[in-house]
Order: structure tokens, then C-alpha cells, then sequence
């Protein structure tokens, strides 16, 4: 018997270091509501946590969000107002009725079980290229749409799917006080520049990234009197319209790769223990 107590007491201490160390996505990816706390981010974009989230309507007068099945269509307070702030915008132009929204982030935040290293303290969002010309969409159709890709020339320009719409509504959101950055392919930043004749220092916040043709990708700041949620530094000086046009020539012209560059370290998956102390209390609220 005290053979048997022993081993039952080595799996029970081996199960609970497993639990201890299991992967914080699949522990905040199980959760399927907010936890019962006021809002509040805590943590970096890609290693955080988001307290109180609000969930945004699966379909507002004007948004909707898609990909339902993902459970990704929660945020700050901040961001959902933002985006329905943004989308009455969108709806205003020829052809949109609103915005398509993709992920935002998990019920609680935290590492996704798929996809984004971001989006993990509610102040992220994706919204889709496609001109929501149909707010009527079922969820099973929001599983299947797809949205279309506004690049040409593996992203060293625009195609004809570009629009003046899209430029205004980027232009929206990167007025907007509570947004630190948009991320876009490189050449919608290079055709913005050209094509904005008056006060461009907005442009700075729109930012050239890879991918991000299909949607663009809003990060906001952390909200005021929020503490321990962490900024990411501010853009560099400038509207960034050279830097774009670099990114542009590399596209267009790749420098040859570095023998001598160091191979790239794996990345580890966070755990819970990697993540603010404040987000065991979030996964532990109900």
C-alpha cells in the first residue's frame, strides 16, 4: 500500500507540474467569456492579458463581425468604441455600408491558439478590405466570405482594388487620438503618401508591415490611468513616406542574403509564468 501511496503521490506531483506549465493559449484559448473584473490591459500587445472585456455585437447598424467561430470579437471598452466609431465612418463612403471586423482578441486575451502573437490585450483589431456593402450576412456565410487583397506585385503596389475609400478610412483611423499605429502593406503607405496633398503628419501612425493586404491592422494606446499596461515605443519622427519607399525597392529588388547572419533562435510558447502576475487572477476570475 504505501508502494501504491507513493506512486499515486509521484503522478499527482508530475500532473500538477504539467498543469503549472501547460501553455497559456490553450488556457486563456478555453475561455469562452470575460472575466468578471473592471476592463483594464495588462501586459505588452504580444505578452498580456485583458481584464472586464466587452464583446462586440456579432452585428451593429454599422459593422459585423466575421469569423465567428474564432470567439475573437472582444476588446477593451476603447476598442469596441473606436471601431463603431470608425465603421459609422466607413458607412459614409460609396459602396460600404461599414466594416467587416476580424479579430480583436480572445474572451480574456492572452496568446491565441492560432495565428496572431498579438491581439493579446484587447487594443488590437483587424479590419477587413472588403467594403461591407451587406450587413446582412449569416453567420455560416461569415465562416466562407473571404476578404480581397489590395496588393500588386508582392506588395510593392496597389491594385485596382484600391480605393479613395480605403484611403479616407485609414486617414480616419490614424486621426483618431486614441490609435498608436496602423499597419499596412507597403505599398498602400508608398500610394497614401502620393496621393495626400494636405497635413500629412497622420501619416506617420500608418506603418508598412508584411501581409496585412487582405485587412489593416488597428493597434491603439493604452488607455489613460491604465497602470501596468505597456506601450509600444511611438513610430519614428516623421510620416514615414521614405521608409516606405525603401521597403518598396527591397520588394521590388531583394538584397542578397547575409551568409554570415545568425540563424534565427525558436520561439518559445509563453506560459502562464512568462505572462503580468495580474493575468492568473484573470484566467482564475469567472
Amino acid at each position: 500500500m504505501k508502494l501504491f501511496a507513493l506512486i499515486a503521490a509521484l503522478i499527482f506531483g508530475l500532473t500538477s507540474a504539467v498543469d503549472a506549465q501547460q501553455l497559456a493559449k490553450q488556457q486563456f484559448g478555453a475561455k469562452r467569456d470575460a472575466s468578471a473584473q473592471q476592463p483594464a490591459p495588462f501586459g505588452g500587445y504580444a505578452k498580456g492579458c485583458l481584464a472586464g472585456g466587452v464583446q462586440l455585437p456579432e452585428t451593429g447598424p454599422t459593422w459585423q463581425a466575421m469569423r465567428l467561430s474564432r470567439n475573437r470579437n472582444w476588446g477593451h471598452p476603447e476598442t469596441i468604441d473606436f471601431i463603431k466609431d470608425l465603421s459609422a465612418f466607413a458607412a459614409k463612403q460609396p459602396g460600404w455600408r461599414g466594416l467587416y471586423v476580424g479579430d480583436i482578441s480572445q474572451p480574456r486575451g492572452g496568446p491565441m491558439l492560432t495565428g496572431h502573437r498579438s491581439h493579446q490585450i484587447g487594443l488590437d483589431a483587424d479590419i477587413w478590405m472588403l467594403p461591407a456593402s451587406n450587413l446582412k450576412l449569416s453567420r455560416n456565410q461569415r465562416e466562407n466570405i473571404s476578404s480581397i487583397s489590395l496588393r500588386r506585385a508582392k506588395g510593392a503596389y496597389v491594385n485596382n482594388n484600391w480605393s479613395r475609400a480605403h484611403h479616407r478610412i485609414l486617414k480616419r483611423a490614424a486621426k483618431d487620438k486614441r490609435v498608436a499605429r496602423i499597419f499596412v502593406f507597403p505599398g498602400a503607405k508608398v500610394q497614401m503618401c502620393k496621393d495626400e496633398k494636405g497635413n500629412r503628419a497622420w501619416l506617420r501612425k500608418i506603418r508598412p508591415w508584411w501581409g496585412h493586404h487582405y485587412h489593416f491592422h488597428v493597434r491603439l494606446k493604452c488607455p489613460k490611468g491604465v497602470a501596468g499596461c505597456v506601450n509600444q515605443a511611438p513610430p519614428p519622427a516623421g510620416n514615414g513616406c521614405k521608409d516606405a519607399e525603401q521597403w518598396v525597392r527591397d520588394i521590388l529588388n531583394p538584397p542578397p542574403p547575409n551568409p554570415n547572419a545568425p540563424r534565427p533562435k525558436p520561439r518559445r510558447e509563453l506560459r502562464l509564468a512568462d505572462l503580468p502576475q495580474q493575468c492568473s487572477a484573470v484566467l482564475a476570475s469567472r
